[in-house]
């Protein structure tokens, strides 16, 4: 099923959603369900006398696909698409039917056009940020390695570096749970395994060399940068060699050939990759530093970069052993992530769309889950949250390294930035933005 499906449903069940009248729509929830309103948040208000007939010919999901007739969309936001080049840019032109006002009565947005380029390396991406020729970078935040070039145009006047916070989706390493890896690598399903990564990664090494200080260590699935969910429940795994071999030992993977690799107890050799994106630098050696860290435990381990693309193709085709890659939650509030948390959730990351959990503490997160989105008081569902953080730190289907900082740059012509956490950390309030003139 469609991540936007799964978002959309209650213990399992749609949304009853009726249009009383023209103005008047009544949504009925299936359960109770506390951030209830909050789901349409999800939901995209699309344009009737566009896509009905499209809808009711069955070829809804064809309507707007790439080469459409630009003139055909239509849209709510404060831009219209007015330009497209393929693997270049797209341009947005304001559009003058928009419902929002300023303070002052101004009509939004304040901007005549936008342009988006299609900068497929992050290196270029920083030079012409660094150049001027650009204004903000889409996603906002920087690499810690760009943090000097950068401030040296800061501190010439040129744009300014405005600091977000710690950032609420931090990468993640996730193993693949599902049968396909039962046969080839069954002790990626041993915890204690998992457990041994956890500790013979060094948080803190990662900290220094990947992002050079800008960055806490964490060890559960959410971030510090997320105050009102964020839970100190989850075990801690401090960089520990001798407790990662001792737990290796314990899950029967030993070097039984001295050669300084493990085996497992029928001699074959404990060997697994992890996929991450090519081009993103953060995750490219941030790979590659925990496969150095765990090869000081024996494991072996090959890195596959591939682009996004072939990483997602590849995550649903089940074919992996294990991913290093970002996921960003559509909301910090864990019940509006269900996709995320359950068994049955098709963006659950180590073993999506289970029919039925397929273990117990999968088991145990699903009613926990379900009892937190129900639950109307916020200590309690931050209790119930805090027993799923808690248990999926115990079990690590994802191992969870560091939280880095988020710093945005943007060009001192631009007014009104107003940087958050999350992605799109400066274009969310891209109906507000002014450009002064040259």
């Amino acid at each position: 099923g469609s991540v936007l499906t799964s978002s959309m449903m209650v213990r399992g069940k749609p949304l009853d959603i009726r249009a009383v009248d023209e103005f008047t729509v009544t949504v009925a929830l299936p359960a109770p369900f506390t951030p209830g309103l909050a789901l349409l948040d999800n939901l995209p208000i699309l344009p009737r006398h566009k896509l009905e007939a499209a809808l009711a010919q069955g070829r809804f999901d064809q309507a707007w696909r790439v080469g459409v007739p630009l003139a055909d969309l239509a849209g709510l936001g404060p831009f219209v698409l007015t330009a497209h080049v393929a693997g270049q840019r797209l341009v947005f032109a304001r559009n003058p039917h928009y419902w929002r006002r300023d303070d002052a009565g101004v009509q939004l947005p304040y901007l005549d056009e936008l342009t988006v380029a299609i900068v497929a390396d992050q290196n270029t991406e920083t030079l012409r940020m660094d150049a001027g020729d650009v204004d903000l970078m889409s996603n906002g935040d920087i690499r810690p390695d760009d943090y000097a070039t950068l401030k040296r145009a800061a501190d010439q006047g040129r744009l300014r570096l405005l600091d977000a916070g710690i950032g609420l989706d931090p990468n993640l390493l996730w193993f693949n749970l599902s049968d396909a890896t039962r046969a080839r690598s069954p002790w990626l399903h041993d915890k204690r395994v998992r457990q041994a990564i956890s500790f013979a990664v060094d948080r803190q090494a990662m900290i220094d060399t990947v992002y050079l200080g800008a960055a806490v260590a964490i060890y559960g699935p959410v971030s510090p940068g997320n105050r009102v969910w964020a839970s100190s429940a989850a075990p801690q795994y401090p960089h520990d060699l001798v407790r990662a071999r001792a737990l290796l030992a314990s899950a029967g993977l030993e070097d039984r050939d001295t050669n300084g690799l493990l085996e497992d107890v029928n001699g074959k050799p404990v060997r697994f990759s992890i996929l991450t994106q090519k081009g993103h630098t953060l995750r490219e050696r941030a790979a590659t530093m925990i496969q150095a860290h765990l090869g000081k435990v024996g494991l072996s381990v090959d890195i596959v970069a591939i682009d996004q693309g072939a990483v997602r193709q590849r995550w649903q085709t089940a074919d992996y052993d294990s991913i290093y890659f970002g996921t960003q939650a559509s909301s910090t509030d864990p019940a509006l992530n269900l996709d995320f948390w359950l068994s049955s959730g098709s963006f659950h990351p180590w073993n999506p769309s289970q029919k039925g959990p397929a273990t117990t503490w999968e088991a145990q997160i699903d009613e926990l889950m379900e009892r937190q989105a129900a639950a109307p008081a916020l200590k309690e569902r931050q209790r119930l949250f805090a027993d799923v953080q808690r248990i999926i730190g115990e079990e690590l289907p994802a191992i969870y390294f560091v939280a880095p900082r988020v710093t945005v740059a943007v060009s001192s012509r631009v007014g009104n930035p107003t940087p958050v956490l999350q992605s799109p950390q400066l274009l969310w309030s891209a109906d507000t933005l002014s450009r002064a003139r040259q």
